[in-house]
């Protein structure tokens, strides 16, 4: 051979010959009709010198000799003086604005349309839905029996119909609308397809067909979680990326959002994304028959974890109204925020009441309010916390408590564990750093003065409930459903976890015989009462919307 041994030692792997990566790009740029793939061998800390270069303990070098520097500049060409490089602050080196590099980068940058992505912190307020949007869920159901996934919808469609923020929603649907009645939406919003609709729809004979346009607002994912909460990233972060704020409502069963995407919901909490996350068919006993698979009853938890989540599990139409309004100004108005709501909305009918005169709107934004007081002439008093479907238990529990052993029983609809944890949490903080200046928590405050030991419920695991416990000064015991669903009534499921309206009894009952204001032969009355070791004594309880 002609060649000289160091132009032998000067030949480049393929992976760093910049003509050989520069030829295989434009052969596989200009070649049609099936992918190409660019195999390249490369070493691994290439040009960083005989310290780094090919060795697995690269990740572990934090830090680079004076001789690896001289040795990198070397083998770069970078023009660098020896007396300018120092081991704690090597110098950076700028080939200057005229220089044939920084010209290409630019040229490259313009050509692709400016520096992009960027992010932008702020974006145009959007004008806030008219009061008329939320006028369907404050009035309730009348005698109609109506599930809170149904009272949500029937609020989105009222939303879509504003003419200011109407077209700034976008629905996100991963598997079946029908099961959340969102096929309603089909005719007037249509499917998004970039194709249109390139098939015969085997339901098209019906009215609410499926409808697939170039227009179309709603995304409708299939069975693709992944790529939906994607779709919910992308559209939540379009404020920052294109500056044209969009409000994405992505829906899913409950159990396959932060179970399933949760490293996914981080990076939408990591990018700043603004929107609302639905977690519907909520509820460990609620979705009765789809046993361990389907049936969540720890989403809340998962999302208390993520710092950008403001998590509600409301009982009624009017709180789940008064939570995106509250939502909508705060992603979406002056002074946006920087956070996304997660709401858990449930598959069970039952009749959502109007919304009452003299709500305590404050106290259901901030995570709980008095729904319901005890009468007052009653001596023996116990504080009954319940959030989401729950609060139709403790609401029963209210009366036999009263009927059956003549004790008074407040009832507090806790629209958010997670809120009412946060700010227990920044309590203990300000308390922590200001001695001279202590303040109560939330939570503490709503509770002041009542008497009664606290039994907090929901149909989700005990340490749901169990979050607010540090900041109650009362006696707590919660009631939770922990372990794997299983499938059955919705009745004996709730009387299996003990946390129908009877349990919730016999836990008031357990708390106060503790404190020996009854005898614990009253505790054993009311189990015999009630027979609550059996799961089929229970009444079975409304089977409509099940799964």
């Amino acid at each position: 051979s002609s060649w000289s041994d160091d132009q032998i030692w000067n030949l480049k792997r393929g992976g760093h010959d910049y003509r050989k990566l520069y030829a295989a790009y434009k052969a596989a740029s200009e070649h049609n009709g099936r992918p190409t793939v660019i195999l390249a061998k490369t070493i691994k800390g290439w040009t960083l010198g005989s310290h780094f270069e090919a060795r697995n303990s690269t990740h572990q070098m934090k830090k680079m000799t004076i001789e690896d520097l001289i040795g990198f500049r070397d083998r770069l060409e970078i023009p660098v003086k020896d007396e300018a490089i120092d081991a704690k602050l090597p110098p950076y080196f700028h080939p200057g604005k005229d220089s044939p590099e920084y010209q290409y980068m630019m040229e490259r940058r313009r050509e692709l349309g400016g520096f992009i992505p960027t992010r932008r912190k702020v974006s145009k307020a959007l004008p806030q839905p008219k009061d008329v949007s939320y006028e369907s869920v404050r009035r309730g159901s009348g005698q109609q029996e109506v599930a809170t996934t149904m009272a949500f919808v029937r609020l989105l469609k009222d939303l879509l119909k504003d003419p200011d923020i109407g077209k700034r929603f976008v629905p996100i649907i991963p598997d079946e609308a029908r099961t959340f009645g969102m096929d309603s939406l089909f005719p007037t919003l249509k499917i998004y397809s970039p194709h249109g609709q390139t098939y015969t729809s085997v339901d098209r004979e019906l009215m609410l067909s499926y409808k697939e346009a170039t227009d179309g607002v709603i995304l409708h994912e299939g069975i693709n979680e992944a790529g939906s909460v994607a779709s919910f990233t992308a559209v939540g972060s379009s404020y920052s990326t294109h500056d044209e704020p969009m409000i994405p409502i992505y829906i899913f069963y409950s159990m396959f959002g932060f179970q399933r995407t949760g490293d996914a919901f981080w990076l939408a909490g990591d990018q700043l994304v603004r929107g609302f996350v639905i977690g519907a068919t909520a509820g460990r006993t609620t979705l009765n028959g789809e046993g361990l698979q389907h049936e969540d009853g720890h989403s809340l938890l998962l999302a208390s974890t993520n710092p950008a989540v403001v998590a509600y599990d409301p009982a009624f139409g009017y709180e789940l109204g008064h939570i995106v309004k509250d939502g909508l100004r705060r992603m979406y108005g002056e002074n946006s925020e920087n956070v996304y709501y997660y709401l858990t909305v449930y598959n069970e009918p039952y009749m959502q009441p109007e919304e009452p005169k003299k709500l305590d709107v404050d106290g259901l934004l901030k995570g709980m309010y008095l729904l319901k007081k005890a009468p007052r002439w009653r001596s023996k008093r116990v504080q009954i916390l319940a959030s989401g479907v729950s609060v139709n238990w403790a609401l029963k529990a209210q009366e036999l408590l009263n009927k059956d052993f003549r004790i008074a029983a407040d009832v507090w609809s806790v629209t958010s564990w997670n809120e009412l944890r946060r700010d227990g949490l920044n309590v203990d903080r300000h308390n922590l750093l200001n001695p001279d200046k202590q303040i109560k928590a939330f939570v503490t405050k709503q509770l002041k003065g009542r008497r009664g030991p606290v039994i907090a419920v929901s149909d989700f695991m005990r340490s749901v409930q169990d979050q607010i416990a540090p900041w109650v000064e009362q006696d707590f015991y919660s009631l939770g459903t922990d372990g794997f669903g299983l499938s059955d009534t919705r009745g004996a499921l709730r009387r299996h976890f003990k946390v129908d309206a009877e349990s919730i009894v016999i836990a008031a009952l357990h708390q106060l015989a503790q404190k020996d204001v009854i005898s614990n032969r009253k505790v054993k009355k009311a189990i015999k009462k009630y027979q609550i070791n059996d799961v089929t004594a229970a009444d079975a309880g409304n089977t409509e919307g099940s799964g």
